[in-house]
């Protein structure tokens, strides 16, 4: 069969198991610290990066639809989401949104405040080498992300509650040209030189 086959690096390109969602993370070190992991999720993270095109030549007379030259981006919309099945104050008062922590307190309010929006990051192990050291990495970072799937908790008996979670990465102002997320593919080498 000519074509049943896969790349002979296949393994050098996989990302593996789930991935974490943390509040930091390194690029440049490939460090992530414990404590900067949101919780423990079930069932994966999933990330979508979806361009919002505008056609100028919509409406136009004569003018057929989706020439590439009159193709616009306009926009991305990118999104984490997932589901948590540990919670602590920080983490509701990230899934809320809008709130504020007084003690073991979270109170929702009305009004956004900057604050409300913080980089997160999606990383997980990338490439055949995985070791402590050197293991390689794949790493996702939303830009102002902000929980837009709202806080929801779910309950059920003889099991671990869940708490659905939708985080959406926006632009700045101060920054208008600025794609709200970057991806990172860094491939690990040996441990300790070998092979």
């Amino acid at each position: 069969m000519k074509f049943t086959q896969i790349p002979a690096d296949a393994f050098r390109r996989m990302v593996m198991n789930a991935a974490v969602i943390a509040s930091a993370f390194n690029p440049e070190t490939g460090v992530l610290r414990n404590d900067d992991i949101l919780g423990a999720t079930t069932g994966g993270i999933a990330f979508t990066a979806a361009p919002v095109y505008a056609d100028m030549g919509e409406k136009v007379d004569n003018c057929p639809k989706n020439m590439k030259e009159l193709k616009k981006l306009v926009s991305w919309e990118a999104k984490a989401s997932g589901t948590f099945v540990t919670a602590d104050t920080g983490l509701a008062e990230k899934l809320t949104a809008a709130a504020d922590v007084s003690g073991n307190k979270v109170t929702p309010r009305f009004d956004l405040e900057d604050g409300d929006f913080h980089d997160l990051w999606i990383v997980g192990d990338y490439s055949e080498y995985n070791g402590e050291q050197n293991g390689g990495w794949a790493a996702i970072r939303l830009k102002n992300a902000l929980s837009t799937g709202g806080f929801s908790l779910e309950t059920a008996d003889g099991d671990r509650a869940k708490l659905a979670f939708e985080f959406t990465a926006h632009g700045s102002v101060a920054a208008q040209r600025e794609v709200p997320f970057e991806i990172w593919l860094t491939p690990g080498t040996p441990e300790n030189g070998g092979n």
